[in-house]
Order: C-alpha cells, then sequence, then structure tokens
C-alpha cells in the first residue's frame, strides 16, 4: 500500500488507483443510497478483494472535504463532519396563516369532528386551495375516522401538536368567543360567532331536522286519515 512520505517539506500523495479501486470509487460515488460489499462487488467487471480496497479508500478520503464512511457495513461518500456546517443554512420563514386557514382551524376545534362539507356550510363559503391540506402539513389536523351517514365522509379533529403548538392541556380549556374578544386576539364585530360553537352545533342541528321530518310524516299520516274518514 502506497504511503504518504513527506521529504524536503513536499508531501507526496498516493500514486494513480488501480482500475479496480476506480471502479469502486465510481460505483459508490453514483449510488443513490449506501451500498454493502456485496452489491459493490455485483458490479465490478472482475474479481477483487472489495473490502481491502474500500479501507484503502477510506484512509485516502479521510482528510479531505468528503470522506469515505461505513455506517451498518454500508459505504457512503459523506461531507467530511467538520465541514457539515458549510453545507447548510438554516432560515426561519414566519407566514401568516390565511383567514381562511384561521377560520377553518377554529370550526375544527370548536365542531370536532366535523367534515369538510360542515366546514364549508358554517364558513358559508367553499374550500379555498390547500385550506385544509395546510393545516394537516403544520400537524394540527388530522382525519378522525369516517361519520355514518351516506358517503362515509372524512371527519377531522385536532391534534396533540396543536394542543402543545398553544399550549393548552385539554381542548375544554379553549377561550370562548367572548373571552377572545374581551382580550381583543380577535374582532368579534368581524366574525362569525357559529365559527365558534360549542360542540355540540351540528348534533343539535340534525335533532332539528329529524323532528321536522317527522312532523311532515304526522302531517301526512294525519291528512290521510281525514281524507279515508271523509270517502266513508
Amino acid at each position: 500500500m502506497n504511503k504518504i512520505k513527506k521529504k524536503n517539506n513536499i508531501v507526496n500523495f498516493p500514486g494513480n488507483l488501480s482500475e479496480g479501486e476506480r471502479e469502486v470509487e465510481a460505483i459508490i460515488f453514483a449510488a443513490s443510497e449506501p451500498l454493502d460489499i456485496d452489491t459493490i462487488e455485483s458490479k465490478i467487471s472482475k474479481k477483487i478483494n472489495v473490502q481491502n480496497i474500500l479501507e484503502k479508500l477510506q484512509k485516502i478520503y479521510s482528510n479531505r472535504g468528503i470522506n469515505l464512511v461505513c455506517i451498518s457495513k454500508k459505504w457512503s461518500f459523506r461531507t467530511s463532519e467538520n465541514l457539515s456546517k458549510l453545507m447548510s443554512e438554516q432560515k426561519t420563514v414566519e407566514k401568516k396563516l390565511s383567514r381562511a386557514a384561521v377560520e377553518t382551524l377554529a370550526i375544527i376545534v370548536y365542531h370536532q369532528p366535523v367534515t369538510r362539507a360542515e366546514i364549508e356550510e358554517i364558513r358559508g363559503v367553499a374550500f379555498g386551495t390547500n385550506t385544509l391540506e395546510i393545516l394537516m402539513e403544520l400537524n394540527w389536523v388530522r382525519p378522525q375516522g369516517r361519520k355514518e351517514v351516506p358517503g362515509k365522509p372524512i371527519q377531522y379533529g385536532t391534534t396533540e401538536s396543536f394542543l402543545s403548538h398553544f399550549n393548552i392541556q385539554k381542548l375544554s380549556d379553549l377561550p370562548t368567543i367572548d373571552e377572545l374578544g374581551t382580550a381583543g386576539l380577535i374582532d368579534t364585530s368581524n366574525v362569525d360567532a357559529n365559527i365558534f360553537g360549542t360542540g355540540k352545533f351540528y348534533k343539535e342541528k340534525q335533532d332539528e331536522k329529524k323532528e321536522n321530518i317527522y312532523s311532515d310524516i304526522d302531517e301526512m299520516l294525519n291528512s290521510t286519515l281525514n281524507t279515508d274518514d271523509e270517502k266513508k
């Protein structure tokens, strides 16, 4: 094995790589994921000791900007650990949620579990593009089963991440619309109070519809009975 020799303050790096060493180097470099020895051996043109070659390449690259590393018996090129900070840049970008997203979140929070159609009915308008998807990407909202009605639409509710983000212990700790208005957090004159429901909004609404249906049936039956009596 070639060694780095120092003479007269001149550093002599290892000589050229053999054809087999170059093949192993190229295979690992071009791979989209770390490779084990068996995979590397299956791709080279002739039988060679891949293990020895890998160890040699590892030493050659040990002091370079790119290192050859072995993790869980798989080999790959990685940026040198002490240079990794040069390859990354962190930026904090703050974006305000749209009014549609805020209203949608409020409806889900106060009416959950709630379907997409029910959210649109409360807001009075159809969903904008990706409004619900944005809340799901933030991990504040997730599907919570299907509603037992024709079509079985998906119902949505809040997550533990939502409670954690807003520092809320439990949903019952959520403020009412009056409390939010008093605290100056929302303008109650511009917000539909229906958005901040009681969690029983749709149940009560559905019960009311059922009562109307039954009353219509009673009227129809009474009308039919009266008609039969007149015929007699």
